[in-house]
């Protein structure tokens, strides 16, 4: 949990760091420190035995607000690059607004399910923003975050439909199928 703390109390200091358009070297520091973060609080969870629930969907949260607070930075700073792919964009946002639709009137709460897509996802996101914030670029990384933002959240809304009640940890839509077949 500590780890999910890190990246919570970081967030919030990669936006301010942006607040005057423009961002020093210790918001790349920092965005990396929160992107490792993210990749061990699991691991370490998963050896320790205990990734519960409650703890997973910390995990969702921290990662919702980090992305937030860099969305925002990422306008302040470069809004010209995030004007250019307005559509692209702004059709992840309503796949991911879709997504979290679909989960709160199936489940009541957001999903929390950890995927390899998700994972992939975080890759592209961390790529596209190290290009966009250290060298002030869009293009391909970002273009290849918006693709695998939608293919991870189109997987994660049928994952959704398929599985009867709320579960965390299901690596992909196979796992899924699997875990509705067990759950009967």
């Amino acid at each position: 949990m500590l780890l999910v703390y890190f990246r919570l109390a970081i967030a919030p200091f990669l936006l301010w760091d942006a607040f005057d358009g423009s961002v020093t070297p210790w918001f790349l520091a920092g965005y990396i420190a929160a992107f490792l973060s993210d990749i061990f609080d699991g691991v370490i969870a998963q050896r320790l035995g205990v990734s519960t629930a409650a703890v997973r969907a910390a995990d969702s949260w921290a990662d919702v607000t980090l992305y937030l607070c860099l969305a925002v930075a990422a306008w302040r700073v470069h809004p010209d690059i995030l004007t250019a792919f307005r559509r692209p964009l702004l059709a992840v946002v309503a796949a991911q607004l879709l997504w979290w639709g679909v989960n709160l009137a199936k489940y009541g709460k957001p999903a929390s399910y950890h995927t390899y897509s998700a994972k992939l996802w975080g890759i592209t996101l961390f790529v596209a923003s190290i290009a966009l914030f250290g060298f002030g670029q869009g293009g391909p990384p970002l273009a290849l975050a918006v693709a695998v933002g939608l293919v991870h959240t189109v997987e994660e809304i049928a994952m959704t439909l398929i599985l009867p009640t709320w579960q965390h940890d299901v690596l992909s839509l196979s796992h899924a199928l699997k875990l509705r077949q067990q759950l009967g």
